[in-house]
């Protein structure tokens, strides 16, 4: 059994509608139950930005700050972690000083380049009720959800995911001119290709750990998934080398240039990929289950995804689980309860009837939720 990243102090200042919030959590299991509103999923919200990128909702900087204050807002964490005791703090400062739309990232008081450096010490996984409709949602939803996956395993990816998005903004750009230059264009997708390709092997390095780590895991009440890329770079990873990868993809963007100019976005790479989801036991797409079944496939990548972060770490990530049980039968909800023990990670959840939470009451810390306001 793997030990756990535990957060025992979480401090809020000016985040969504906290203005100041200091909570001691002493528990591996710690419930938030208050009314819809109270702001149960700001303060897991708030948690997620322990990790590189946006946050569970994906919101910009500035939506985070508390409505009636300055426009700055602070994440502040006691966390013991992979390397012990550290403080982690987050956030950006006041919109009337320079610079100020850039979140800073503070480890022990001292800064960090930025968030990525928080993985060293904790990884923070999440399920929240928007991703209920990721199988038949579009697939940039996948994709992101892809994303988060393999950012846990490689907290570099996220940068290696910017910086393609701001290289293919470049050659948008460059596109969009009545005669672009090609030395440029040149240069461009020189850089592009070769970020493309660290993206796509990124992805199918995660993917394919994750499906032996689903395969390994499999709980009944939990469906294991198969996964699958939809991305013709992404499959050639296992069988080509890097650089023949990328220059194959340099030769795609220099041919579909004029093809690409007249739709006014790049149509091929790594940035269309999908990622497919099959329901093992029935061998069907993930889309086509019912709405449990996808429910439970959901809550079982998530659980596989967990066990496999312990795994390769050595310590079970923070889990975040927003209104899961609420629409589970009593079996799959005792299941998961199971299945978080098991995990051995400290785990948040939420909900708005206490009494779903009535089974490991007794063993976890139970927290009110009402207003921005928080009482054990």
């Amino acid at each position: 059994m793997s030990a756990g990243a535990r957060i025992h102090r979480l401090t809020l200042t000016n985040f969504r509608n906290y203005h100041s919030a200091t909570i001691a959590l002493t528990s591996r299991l710690i419930v938030l139950v208050g009314p819809n509103g109270a702001g149960k999923t700001n303060l897991l919200e708030a948690i997620s930005f322990l990790a590189p990128g946006r946050g569970l909702r994906h919101a910009t900087l500035e939506d985070v700050a508390f409505s009636e204050g300055d426009g700055s807002w602070a994440v502040s964490a006691e966390v013991e972690g992979a390397l012990g005791i550290v403080t982690l703090g987050t956030g950006i400062e006041s919109p009337n000083l320079q610079n100020s739309m850039t979140r800073r990232a503070r480890i022990d008081r001292e800064p960090a380049q930025s968030a990525t450096a928080f993985a060293a010490h904790l990884r923070v996984l999440w399920l929240v009720p928007a991703m209920d409709g990721l199988f038949s949602g579009p697939a940039s939803e996948r994709r992101r959800f892809l994303d988060r996956l393999v950012l846990a395993i490689d907290a570099e990816h996220a940068a290696r995911v910017t910086a393609l998005e701001r290289a293919l903004r470049s050659r948008n750009r460059l596109l969009e001119q009545p005669q672009p230059d090609n030395h440029w264009l040149d240069a461009v997708e020189h850089e592009t290709a070769e970020l493309a390709a660290a993206v796509a092997a990124a992805r199918a390095q995660g993917v394919e750990l994750l499906t032996a780590a689903l395969a390994a895991h499999n709980d009944p009440m939990f469906p294991s998934a198969e996964l699958s890329l939809d991305g013709w770079m992404e499959s050639m990873v296992r069988s080509y080398p890097a650089v023949e990868i990328e220059d194959r993809y340099r030769a795609v963007l220099r041919a579909n240039r004029g093809r690409d100019a007249a739709a006014g976005r790049t149509l091929d790479g790594p940035h269309v990929t999908d990622l497919k989801v099959t329901y093992a036991a029935k061998a069907i797409a993930a889309r086509h289950a019912s709405t449990g079944e996808q429910k439970a496939l959901l809550i079982g990548l998530v659980l596989g995804h967990a066990n496999l972060i312990a795994e390769l770490t050595g310590f079970a990530p923070i889990l975040l689980l927003d209104e899961v049980v609420a629409h589970l039968d009593p079996s799959r909800r005792a299941a998961l309860f199971e299945a978080l023990d098991r995990l051995s990670a400290q785990v948040l959840l939420s909900g708005a009837d206490q009494g779903a939470f009535n089974e490991i009451a007794p063993s976890a810390q139970m927290i009110g939720v009402d207003g921005g306001r928080l009482s054990s």
